[in-house]
């Protein structure tokens, strides 16, 4: 196989334009600026229905992104152009590779399509890792990740850069999953639990095999995740910075069960597949230039459709499905945006012309929404907008 010229760095732009072939049908495509290609080089099972794969560029390199963040796919499948992302579950302590874990779900399209014909020497297109659930956007004192389901991989990928360059980083780590055999990077996770003292390791089982023994440092509960069972697996909760990642309802639940804690809600964090999803489309629309849009009709589908926002004297272009937030943010006009969940209520703002559309109006009053007040995290734009901070 021929060697890659390759980057995948946060920030930084393909060297070239190398052809991809698709894993089922061997079939050349032209890729355009921001894609790049991996060469898959080993795959295992973590579970009956979870796969991880390693990927590595066609040359040794090295790759720098952020833990948490996540990467996007470029498939050809059936003839169509589809793109999906996934949590890079590798750490930038172990740069020579990148690591994905996709469990296999009824209906999964892109999932079920790696699963199934995904092997060892071929390549995929990817874009450039990116995400702002990590580490880095998002410092804290004392770790307390929550996951459940393959919700794990962003939690797994900080826990392992933490352990890698930190001593005694304080972490603790609650993992919802339906038994034990259920449990993702279980031997892994255990290994570092035995050999940090400062990383506590739990489980919320919804039910545990007669014969399941864990090591003394770890803990584990059977039952959904309660707001009296996280209080007793990590009794020093409401201090800590909380990451969460998991199925939508899981999501919902522990934002209750938190409440329920009085637990400062701008120190909680979470990823959203769906964000994640749409940031993805807006990433992959950004790789196809106009040039390479008209000589490719396949990429027109991923044109999405712009929008202005307007606030006071400035205004800046948006993709649908962008936030609000992220328009605000690229202008840098002030805003506290403390979860970018919809949870807080810190980023209120008004919408004087337009029409949008909101996933959240936590703490906003019936006037206010009448109002036409909104949460800039949780809100995208369906028209030109003009809005007040």
């Amino acid at each position: 196989m021929n060697a890659i010229n390759l980057s995948v760095m946060a920030g930084a732009k393909a060297l070239h334009k190398p052809k991809s072939v698709n894993p089922v049908d061997g079939g050349p495509a032209q890729i355009g600026a921001g894609l790049s290609e991996l060469v898959c080089v080993e795959r295992w099972n973590e579970t009956i229905d979870v796969v991880s794969f390693r990927f590595q560029a066609g040359e040794p390199m090295k790759f720098d992104y952020k833990p948490g963040q996540f990467m996007t796919f470029v498939l050809d499948i059936n003839g169509e152009q589809v793109c999906r992302s996934y949590t890079l579950s590798s750490s930038p302590s172990r740069p020579y590779s990148l690591m994905v874990t996709i469990k296999r779900v009824a209906g999964g399209l892109v999932s079920n399509y790696l699963i199934d014909h995904l092997q060892p020497g071929q390549r995929v297109r990817v874009l450039q890792p990116t995400g702002q659930f990590n580490l880095v956007d998002i410092p804290a004192a004392k770790y307390l990740f929550l996951s459940a389901g393959c919700g794990i991989t962003p939690m797994y990928s900080m826990s392992r850069y933490l352990t890698d360059t930190q001593i005694d980083v304080d972490i603790a780590f609650v993992h919802s999953a339906r038994s034990d055999a259920d449990i993702i990077f279980k031997s892994s996770l255990e290994t570092m639990a035995n050999r940090f003292n400062a990383f506590k390791l739990s489980y919320a089982l919804k039910s545990a095999t007669e014969s399941l023994l864990f090591s003394p440092k770890i803990s584990f509960d059977i039952g959904r995740l309660t707001a009296q069972m996280l209080q007793t697996l990590v009794p020093d909760v409401t201090e800590r910075t909380v990451y969460l990642c998991g199925p939508e309802p899981y999501m919902q639940a522990v934002k209750v069960l938190l409440a329920e804690l009085n637990f400062d809600m701008s120190q909680l964090h979470h990823e959203s597949f769906a964000t994640a999803e749409k940031a993805a489309r807006h990433q992959l629309m950004q790789a196809n230039s106009p040039t390479e849009t008209h000589d490719n009709p396949q990429a027109e589908a991923f044109t999405l459709p712009i929008f202005n926002l307007a606030i006071g004297d400035r205004s800046t272009k948006l993709a649908q499905g962008q936030s609000l937030l992220e328009g605000i943010e690229s202008e840098g006009l002030p805003i506290i945006a403390a979860c970018r969940s919809g949870v807080c209520g810190a980023c209120k703002c008004q919408v004087l012309e337009g029409k949008t559309t909101s996933t959240s109006v936590m703490t906003l009053s019936p006037a206010e929404i009448d109002a036409g007040f909104v949460l800039a995290c949780s809100t995208t734009l369906t028209s030109d907008v003009r809005l007040k901070l």
